[in-house]
């Protein structure tokens, strides 16, 4: 790491966290998960994208109520709905045939099996699977207050990461292409899933080479 560049990263906690979000682990010292903030419809913290045939499918954890004003580890999953059967049946759809999907499968699939309350519990034992699977030794705490002005040596990332970004405007991702399953165009920063699912044990090597 560069001397000028932040040791600390400062983040809310994604559900099935774009590469964006995984390049930015690579890049600082240690990972501090905002688990104070104030809950943000319409962005990553409850839902990710995948490559499907047809086009890029948004997965989303719908959430009961939640305001933007509500304590991110108070927002609760409305399990009214079947959304665990929705995400596995299309990531079984879209990655069957994809060469690790039977490898890493079994570990995701047994938390879209299990009976989920809170989106940040679930959100962070995805991240935390996930970081296992990729071998990411990148230390990761969870924030003890909010702090509006972090300290000093912290990139404050909170709220910048969002699909909305273009996708040559990321934060810290530069495209690394590698072999999806669909057609002869990569579709960037998409949810590590995809990385996972079609690169296997080289996943963690194509994060390192998109490092900006």
């Amino acid at each position: 790491m560069e001397n000028n560049t932040p040791s600390r990263l400062l983040i809310e906690l994604p559900f099935l966290p774009c590469l964006d979000f995984f390049v930015g682990m690579l890049t600082h010292d240690e990972v501090h998960l905002e688990a104070h903030e104030q809950y943000q419809k319409q962005s990553y913290r409850n839902r990710c994208y995948v490559l499907t045939a047809n086009k890029i499918d948004c997965l989303t954890v719908p959430v009961a109520g939640a305001t933007n004003h509500q304590p991110i580890r108070e927002v609760r999953i409305d399990n009214g709905t079947p959304w665990q059967q929705r995400h596995w049946r299309c990531l079984e759809s879209a990655y069957r045939k994809a060469p690790f999907f039977e490898y890493y499968a079994p570990q995701l699939e047994a938390v879209y099996r299990r009976e989920w309350e809170f989106l940040f519990d679930v959100s962070w034992e995805m991240l935390t699977i996930c970081r296992q699977m990729l071998g990411i030794k990148t230390p990761l705490l969870l924030t003890e207050w909010y702090q509006k002005n972090p300290p000093d040596g912290t990139f404050d990332a909170r709220s910048r990461m969002n699909a909305k970004n273009p996708p040559d405007k990321p934060l810290f991702y530069h495209p690394e292409p590698y072999m999806q399953n669909f057609g002869p165009h990569f579709a960037p920063n998409l949810s590590i899933v995809d990385l996972l699912f079609c690169a296997g044990p080289d996943a963690l090597d194509v994060l390192r080479k998109s490092r900006q």
